[in-house]
């Protein structure tokens, strides 16, 4: 399955203290195309992070299109694993809280936005 840009799914999220992989929402980051080619998909970590915080993070504003049932933040935490993987396709970010991804991961990763602005390649 192919997944639009800025939705939100569920994959198996590994965790470096422990065996297993727990389900946990992600945000797709990869384009239709980037996931065809690969039958990879580039995420960020979506979490409550209760007990952390980073500069970076961003509280999605607007839950109603996402499919969560608990406030959640958009973490800097990048990872690609294959489609495959996927378990579940919950909903899709706002238009304002996916510009202010965007804006957070244009600091982070040092490159324009304009990158963003073309979703087919």
């Amino acid at each position: 399955m192919i997944y639009e840009p800025f939705s939100i799914v569920i994959v198996p999220f590994p965790f470096a203290d422990k065996e297993h992989a727990k389900r946990r929402p992600a945000l797709v980051l990869s384009s239709a195309l980037h996931q065809k080619d690969t039958s990879h998909v580039t995420l960020l970590m979506v979490t409550s992070a209760k007990h952390s915080n980073w500069k970076s993070d961003y509280l999605i504003q607007d839950l109603e299109t996402t499919g969560l049932t608990t406030s959640s933040i958009v973490r800097q935490k990048l990872f690609t694993i294959d489609a495959r993987l996927l378990v579940d396709h919950l909903g899709r970010l706002s238009t304002q809280d996916e510009q202010h991804v965007i804006n957070r991961l244009v600091k982070h990763l040092s490159f324009g936005r304009e990158i963003f602005n073309n979703t087919n390649g």
